[in-house]
């Protein structure tokens, strides 16, 4: 079982190094390159954030938008952040990098989690009650208290309720509005 699973991480890892240390666009067979795109980058950075040891992969979220890659999550140190954000502005293709990590002690982490988690649920229950969030496709995550509200919504008044429904949850620290507005047809 043990040596099973350590054969998977194996494999794992060598076809991440494959991938990271691969061409960032495949060639077609009319000779044209494929673009790369958001999926493309949030994969790469993954896989390059695990395979690196100063920085544990697992512990970081990773969301691309129009090539600028968002982190989110918990490390240990300012050294694990930076090394974070150095990984991913070494990716070839990522135009920018928002770096919302939090520094949490490993000790403090469980008890941090446990409450971002209640926060979350809580801001989604507020935003699933809110009549004029209706029509927007609200994504919500917390980290040390912190509520990153990301997705579309239809307008600018409706992203600003959304930020106030977040706002007014008990236990949120601030919130951060990271949603776009829906282009009118």
């Amino acid at each position: 079982m043990t040596t099973r699973y350590l054969m998977t991480v194996g494999a794992a890892l060598v076809l991440g190094a494959a991938f990271i240390a691969g061409p960032v666009s495949a060639a077609g067979t009319t000779g044209e390159k494929t673009p790369i795109n958001d999926s493309w980058l949030t994969s790469k950075t993954k896989i390059a954030l695990f395979a690196d040891a100063r920085v544990k992969g697992r512990q970081i979220d990773v969301e691309t938008t129009q090539g600028q890659v968002m982190l989110r999550g918990k490390v240990d140190s300012t050294e694990a952040k930076q090394a974070a954000e150095g990984i991913t502005k070494g990716i070839e293709g990522v135009k920018s990098v928002k770096n919302d990590l939090e520094i949490v002690a490993p000790v403090k982490r469980e008890a941090v989690e446990d409450k971002d988690d209640a926060i979350t649920t809580r801001v989604k229950e507020y935003v699933a009650k809110e009549p004029a969030l209706k029509n927007a496709h609200i994504s919500v995550q917390t980290n040390a208290g912190v509520v990153s509200l990301t997705g579309d919504a239809p307008d600018l008044t409706t992203s600003a309720q959304a930020s106030w429904t977040a706002w007014i949850v008990p236990g949120v620290k601030s919130v951060k509005n990271d949603l776009t507005l829906q282009e009118k047809s």
